[in-house]
């Protein structure tokens, strides 16, 4: 660890966020491709089901119950401010479209960032059997291997992901890409970045996202060797929009689909 930077997060909270992920989702990977599950919709339009909702529960709880003082933050229910300087961020079903759709690629999210900033970051996508995980200081993992970010360092051939050519407004906001000669996919959610931590894919891009849907990517990528910012390359979850690749590939992305003037 160099002068000056944030100890490395105790590694029994990364255990610990990884075990109540898991958890949640061996209950929403029981409710999953469930016919008669009610659908409901939001005031932002989006779905929700009782997953959802019993997946937050469940993650609440257990948090509640190991560490009582911690705030909590989630989608689906209202935060809880604690009185320590950790803050759970929770996700319970990132995807729920997908999960509604029965496609597999939905996935259970955990975040922890304390008073040096952000400190665990789970992604566990249930219904593939792939859970990959970071602490602050400790490397990033899939399924207990270590893993990182691949080196490919221009658009031309970049499988470059995102959550869905909707989000965009226009289509055309992809076109650097597509004359680029990127690889486009639309393998999204937690889901995209799980493949970017892993090599798998170059890059993900978000153009709509909510803290809940990146903040445990704020650990995940710098700890698999990559970049996590905003579009306007801010390192944050708060940005409304995301963007995460490798190093070398990221300068090129922010100057092909980086916000435009006013945004």
């Amino acid at each position: 660890m160099t002068t000056g930077s944030p100890p490395h997060v105790d590694a029994s909270l990364v255990d610990f966020a990884v075990s109540i992920a898991r958890e949640a989702g061996d209950l929403t990977l029981g409710l999953f491709g469930n016919p008669d599950l009610n659908v409901e919709d939001k005031d932002d339009g989006s779905p929700v089901t009782v997953a959802d909702r019993r997946a937050e529960r469940l993650l609440r709880e257990r948090i509640s119950e190991a560490h009582p003082d911690d705030s909590i933050v989630g989608e689906e229910e209202v935060d809880k401010v604690g009185d320590s300087d950790r803050t759970w961020i929770l996700d319970p079903i990132d995807g729920t479209v997908s999960f509604v759709q029965g496609v597999p690629l939905f996935g259970n999210l955990v975040a922890l960032e304390d008073e040096h900033g952000p400190a665990v970051g789970v992604i566990n996508i249930p219904a593939l059997g792939e859970c990959v995980w970071a602490g602050r200081g400790l490397g990033c993992f899939i399924n207990g291997v270590p893993t990182r970010v691949g080196n490919h360092a221009h658009l031309a051939e970049a499988c470059i992901v995102t959550s869905g050519v909707d989000y965009w407004g226009s289509a055309a906001r992809l076109d650097p890409l597509v004359t680029a000669g990127s690889i486009i996919r639309t393998w999204g959610d937690s889901y995209g970045y799980l493949l970017v931590a892993t090599g798998r894919a170059d890059a993900m891009v978000d153009p709509i996202v909510n803290r809940w849907d990146v903040a445990p990517m704020l650990t995940i990528l710098p700890e698999a060797g990559g970049v996590f910012t905003d579009m306007a390359g801010n390192v944050t979850a708060d940005g409304g929009d995301a963007i995460a690749t490798n190093p070398t590939l990221h300068a090129a992305l922010m100057a092909a689909i980086g916000r435009s003037p006013g945004r």
